[in-house]
C-alpha cells in the first residue's frame, strides 16, 4: 500500500498558504465593508425576509410577538410586533425596517431593527412546499417541525430545542456534517450500481470513483443551497471536497492538517463563518474525532465506531456545558441516540415518501418528555480554557490524550452527580 504524504511537507509552503488566506480574507471583508455601508446609507429600507422562529415575550409588563428573519440578501436580524400577530413562521414578510446604530459585527452576525410590517406573503419557495408536505405526515406540530429541523433546517421552538439539548442531542437535530455523511454514502451506494451498469457498457475507461464523486457532490452542493448553506453544512461541504482531493492525490486525509486548511480557506472566502457557532461546534467535532483516529487509527473499525463514539461525546461535553449549560441525567444516551441516528435518518426519509412519515412519532414524543426535565450545569471559563489547551497539547502528545481523556470524564462525572 503507497504510504499517504503530509499536504505541507515544507514550513514555507505552509506560510505562503497562510498569506494567500489572509489576503483572500481581506479582500473578502472589504466587500462585506462596502455592502454594509451601502446597507446603512439610508435611516431605512424596505426588505422582505422568511421568518425563521416566532415567540411572545414579555417584558415590563410588556407582552410582543419576537421575529428571527432572514432576508433575500441572506442576513438574519429580529424584530418585534403587536401581540395580536398571527402565526406567520415560514412566510415572507414584507417589512420597512429602521437602521438605528447597526454596526459592521452585527451586520455580519445578527442584529435588532424597528420595523414596519406592511406585507404577508405566502411563501411558494420549493424548501416551504418540502416543510408542508413533511407536516402534513404528523398529527403532532412540534414532531412535525423535528423532521423539517432534520430534512430542511427549519429552527425548532425554544422548548423542543431545549429538550434535545437535555438530551445531548441538539448536534443531530442541526444539519451538519453528520447528516452529510449518511447521505454521502447514501447517494454512493445507490448510485454505484446504476454507474456501473452504463460504465460496463459505454464508457469501462473513465474513473467511477471521481465521477461518482462529482455527481454526489453536486447533489449535495444544490441540496446545501436549497437549505440556504447553513454554516455547518458550509463546513463539512467544505471538507469534504477538499478531502476527496488530497485523497485522489495520495494526501493524508484524516489530519489536523486537512481540518485546519478547510478551515481557513472557508473563513477567507466567507468571513461571516467566523462568527457562526453552529461553524464552530462542526469544526469542534470533526477535530476531537481527528485526534482520536491520531492516537487509536490501529484499532478495527467496530472499535474506532465505539470509541469515537464516547469520547468524542464526552470531549464536546465540556465545550457544550461552557456554552449552553444544559444537562440532565439521560444526557449520556446521545452516545447510544447518535449511534441509531445512522440507519433512522434514511429509513425517516423513505417513509415519508412511502406515505408513513409518522411511524416514529411516538418514539419522538417521548423523548421530548424525557428530555424535558434538565438542570444547568455550568463550567467556568478556566476549567474550559484547560480543557481546550489539553485537546491542542494532545495532538502530539500521547500523555495529554489520556490526561483529556480522565479530565473529560471527570467533568462527565461532576455532570452526572450534579443533577443527580
Amino acid at each position: 500500500m503507497i504510504e499517504k504524504v503530509s499536504l505541507f511537507t515544507k514550513k514555507r509552503d505552509f506560510f505562503l498558504f497562510l498569506l494567500t488566506s489572509l489576503a483572500i480574507f481581506t479582500v473578502s471583508i472589504f466587500i462585506e465593508y462596502k455592502n454594509y455601508k451601502e446597507f446603512v446609507r439610508f435611516d431605512s429600507a424596505l426588505v422582505e425576509a422568511t421568518v425563521l422562529m416566532q415567540y411572545t415575550k414579555t417584558k415590563d409588563s410588556k407582552t410582543h410577538q419576537v421575529l428571527k428573519l432572514k432576508s433575500d440578501d441572506g442576513l438574519t436580524f429580529h424584530t418585534t410586533s403587536k401581540k395580536s400577530l398571527q402565526d406567520v413562521k415560514g412566510k415572507k414578510l414584507q417589512l420597512e425596517i429602521f437602521m438605528g446604530e447597526i454596526g459592521f459585527y452585527e451586520y455580519l452576525t445578527q442584529f435588532y431593527v424597528k420595523s414596519k410590517l406592511l406585507q404577508i406573503k405566502e411563501n411558494s419557495a420549493p424548501r416551504q412546499k418540502v416543510n408542508d408536505f413533511i407536516a402534513s405526515a404528523h398529527e403532532n406540530k412540534n414532531i412535525a417541525n423535528v423532521y423539517q429541523a432534520l430534512y430542511t433546517n427549519e429552527s425548532v421552538d425554544k422548548d423542543t430545542q431545549n429538550a434535545f439539548s437535555n438530551l445531548g442531542v441538539s448536534h443531530i437535530v442541526a444539519i451538519s456534517g453528520f447528516h452529510l455523511s449518511i447521505l454521502s454514502a447514501l447517494l454512493y451506494f445507490l448510485l454505484r450500481p446504476i454507474y456501473r451498469f452504463f460504465q460496463d457498457r459505454f464508457f469501462p475507461y473513465r474513473n467511477s470513483k471521481i465521477d461518482l464523486f462529482i455527481i454526489v457532490v453536486s447533489v449535495l452542493f444544490a441540496y446545501m443551497l436549497f437549505l440556504d448553506s447553513p454554516p455547518s453544512l458550509v463546513r463539512s461541504f467544505g471538507m469534504f471536497v477538499v478531502g476527496f482531493v488530497l485523497y485522489d492525490r495520495g494526501v493524508e486525509v484524516f489530519s489536523m492538517q486537512t481540518l485546519l486548511v478547510t478551515i481557513l480557506l472557508l473563513l477567507a472566502f466567507f468571513p461571516r463563518l467566523s462568527f457562526s457557532l453552529g461553524f464552530w461546534l462542526s469544526a469542534g467535532g470533526v477535530f476531537y474525532i481527528f485526534l482520536f483516529l491520531i492516537h487509536f487509527k490501529n484499532w478495527s473499525a467496530f472499535w474506532q465506531l465505539m470509541g469515537i463514539s464516547v469520547l468524542v461525546y464526552i470531549f464536546m461535553l465540556a465545550v457544550s456545558l461552557f456554552i449552553f449549560q444544559n444537562f440532565s441525567i439521560y444526557h449520556p444516551l446521545s452516545i447510544i441516540l447518535s449511534l441509531l441516528f445512522t440507519p433512522f435518518y434514511p429509513i425517516s426519509i423513505l417513509l415519508h415518501f412511502i406515505g408513513f412519515g409518522d411511524f416514529f412519532d411516538s418514539f419522538l414524543e417521548w423523548l421530548l418528555v424525557l428530555g424535558r426535565d434538565g438542570a444547568k450545569v455550568e463550567l467556568n471559563l478556566y476549567l474550559f480554557l484547560l480543557h481546550v489547551l489539553i485537546s491542542f497539547a494532545a495532538i502530539w502528545s500521547r500523555i495529554a490524550m489520556w490526561a483529556l481523556i480522565a479530565f473529560s470524564s471527570f467533568i462527565l462525572v461532576y455532570a452526572i452527580y450534579y443533577v443527580a
